[in-house]
């Protein structure tokens, strides 16, 4: 008898709301939630993989222990009392000897992050980290430098703008399904997408506009973009009196930016720039210039955020229909949120942060997500501390942190490796100790609190029983936590039970989303009055162009642009999405890997004929940390000064062998240079060569 269940994806870090339909123990059909807007039954590829997963053999099945040197791929089984008392003692007795804040967890933000903050709250460790700021931390301190929200606090109303922007957002290709299904409706209605992108990603194809800018020059442009609209007045005069404190720096700061200095620099006729200011000031304020998903490309990503942003100050479509909008939460309509571990009373915790973060040294990132590519770093100088143990969960350093040859030399130092994971990942691979957490089709997980003009909240609810000797996550750092004294902070023993106590207070049970899989706290959209309705959460409580949280630390709001050109003899490396893969999660797949199995290297034809390099040849590629051998995929729709590669491959864990070896891991080649001031990694300023392998 088939049974229909509702739940949320998790073949990406999107969690798009599902149905999924079982009989006899087996899931049969996945779609999207036909109850959720924007759904309507669709689902990307990857989602629709989950049924793969489910059934891969290759899989992690259960705990295992290193038996040979890390990396050799020598291990064995273990029941879970073994594998948690192993880890329990080992965490024990470098506590004892190096203090709580030895111990490090890095983990892809989830549904249960708040769990994994408790646990090290309550062994006294600040070092909890996720990989946001590995994607987006110089967006989040850029949405915070302006109007006090992080870029997480802010939605776009994709449906009804009129002109929509994108910095090499690649909707189109890194898919979330309600933001596609949006942008496509918005244009079947009439509005007019621009795409900016040294690369002619398949969301180039469908634009009205696409520019193939010089890679790296972005902000020139949008200096450029800014110094018609102030010269020509084209902004949202009235707005822009009431909600902007900073105008006149701006006006001042971009007067020699002109059109005429951008086309050196980007490459862009500066009447099209023009043209371009005048066409979508006419649509203000439904106007999105798009803020960027992954903002980790340059030394100053956090400036180009920034003049993203402004841009759309400028066109006053903040708190605008078919602009942005800041989520709204329950308070909104007088109710509460679902409970998280980390409100209870927790040992405080007196040190530094691993990287600095919330110090005068990295003043301003968020330490709500920290700075990943910093461990490295922290763990050989050991500045400010030793640390000594790492728990990676569903995140691999080895292969999302730049500089995967300085990576594994620190981990060489730890006492301690533990991976939590579904796959055999590169970190597991290397790990002392691996646990096997159940997929999303085989646990109930936290509450999904999903603020925006409707606050909801969503659930995980298990589908089906786990297939081989796997636990959620949140058990098994219960688990773990048991045997480290500190259970007292952990008050469940089900997932189930987790859930019911975030629930309490809110009004709602978990039986109320067996109907349709959420909760709704109001059927009325919540957008605050523009004249004077609007809660900036500034100093001024104004959006402050020239910004209190930057000078207050001691950083310029407008810094003098640098020239972003490419030397001659080499490529700028860049790197993104396409509609297959998520991450390094998911090239193991059995359908997603045969579609996709490697990544190829794209290069302009000019340049690959200047070097005797034909389509589809071997090319060996070289920076300053690592080499590899890749595919040529010589084409005219990419930049002569720049390279791409998908982000993802060159898997080094041998037991998993549809993506072992495949390609070229990008973090085998990138430095791990930073933007000091916002806190993402500087992902698009390494340089390579190319030759015939």
């Amino acid at each position: 008898m088939q049974k229909e269940t509702y739940s949320l994806c998790f073949m990406c870090s999107v969690r798009c709301p599902i149905r999924v339909v079982t009989e006899n123990g087996q899931v049969r059909w996945i779609e999207g939630n036909p109850h959720v807007a924007g759904m309507e039954g669709s689902l990307c590829p990857r989602g629709s993989a989950g049924i793969a997963l489910l059934n891969d053999s290759e899989r992690l099945q259960t705990p295992l222990i290193r038996t040979g040197p890390r990396g050799s791929g020598k291990w064995r089984q273990a029941d879970w009392d073994e594998a948690l008392d192993m880890v329990g003692e080992k965490l024990r007795e470098i506590i004892d000897q190096y203090g709580g804040h030895s111990v490090v967890l890095g983990e892809r933000t989830n549904l249960s992050t708040h769990v994994s903050k408790t646990f090290l709250k309550a062994i006294k460790s600040p070092n909890h980290f996720t990989h946001d700021a590995l994607c987006k931390g110089s967006v989040n301190t850029a949405c915070r430098s302006l109007f006090g929200y992080t870029d997480a606090q802010l939605g776009i109303d994709y449906k009804n703008t009129k002109q929509l922007i994108l910095y090499g957002r690649n909707i189109f290709e890194a898919i979330e399904v309600k933001v596609a299904n949006a942008v496509t409706e918005a244009l079947d209605k009439g509005a007019k997408l621009t795409y900016i992108d040294p690369r002619v990603s398949v969301t180039a194809t469908k634009a009205n506009r696409y520019w193939m800018i010089r890679p790296g020059t972005d902000l020139a442009l949008n200096y450029a973009l800014i110094h018609v609209i102030l010269k020509e007045r084209l902004y949202d005069a009235g707005y822009v009196e009431r909600w902007v404190d900073g105008l006149h720096r701006l006006q001042d700061f971009v007067r020699p930016y002109t059109p005429e200095w951008a086309e050196q620099e980007t490459g862009i006729p500066a009447e099209e720039i023009v043209d371009f200011a005048r066409e979508v000031s006419k649509d203000k304020p439904s106007v999105v210039f798009h803020m960027g998903y992954r903002g980790a490309s340059h030394t100053d990503e956090i400036y180009l955020r920034r003049s993203i942003l402004i841009l759309n100050v400028l066109m006053g479509s903040i708190e605008a229909k078919g602009g942005y909008f800041i989520k709204k939460g329950p308070g909104e309509v007088g109710a509460k949120p679902a409970r998280k571990l980390t409100e209870q009373d927790l040992p405080k915790v007196q040190v530094a942060r691993f990287d600095k973060v919330g110090t005068p040294d990295f003043p301003l990132p968020d330490p709500n997500h920290g700075v990943g590519q910093m461990l490295p770093f922290a763990i050989l100088n050991e500045d400010p501390y030793p640390i000594k143990a790492m728990i990676a969960n569903r995140f691999d350093p080895l292969m999302s942190i730049p500089d995967t040859n300085l990576t594994k030399q620190a981990l060489d130092k730890l006492d301690l490796i533990v991976t939590i994971d579904i796959n055999f990942s590169d970190i597991a691979w290397y790990s002392d100790v691996i646990l096997p957490e159940s997929i999303y089709l085989e646990r109930t997980d936290c509450v999904q609190q999903a603020n925006g003009l409707k606050p909801q909240m969503f659930l995980r609810k298990q589908v089906i029983p786990p297939r081989y000797d796997t636990r959620p996550a949140s058990i098994i750092l219960k688990q773990i936590a048991e045997r480290l004294g500190v259970a007292q902070y952990f008050p469940y023993e089900t997932m189930e039970d987790l859930v019911r106590w975030q629930l309490e207070g809110t009004g709602f049970t978990l039986e109320d989303f067996d109907e349709k899989g959420f909760v709704a706290y109001t059927d009325k959209q919540i957008l605050w009055d523009r004249q004077d309705g609007i809660k900036f959460k500034t100093p001024s409580k104004k959006i402050e162009l020239v910004s209190s949280l930057l000078e207050n630390s001691g950083f310029e709001s407008f810094p003098a642009y640098q020239s972003k050109i490419s030397p001659e003899d080499k490529f700028r490396l860049t790197m993104g999405r396409c509609a297959l893969h998520t991450h390094v999660s998911t090239q193991n797949n059995p359908y997603l890997s045969e579609i996709v199995p490697e990544n190829v290297l794209w290069i302009n034809t000019r340049r690959a004929a200047q070097l005797g390099i034909s389509d589809g040849a071997l090319v060996e590629v070289t920076s300053s940390r690592g080499a590899g051998k890749i595919r040529a995929y010589v084409t005219d729709f990419i930049h002569p000064e720049a390279v791409f590669m998908l982000h993802g491959f060159g898997h080094e864990a041998q037991a998993a062998t549809r993506c072992f070896n495949r390609g070229v891991s990008d973090s085998l080649l990138l430095e791990n240079i930073s933007d000091t001031v916002g806190g993402s990694p500087a992902l698009h300023d390494t340089f390579v060569a190319l030759k015939c392998a």
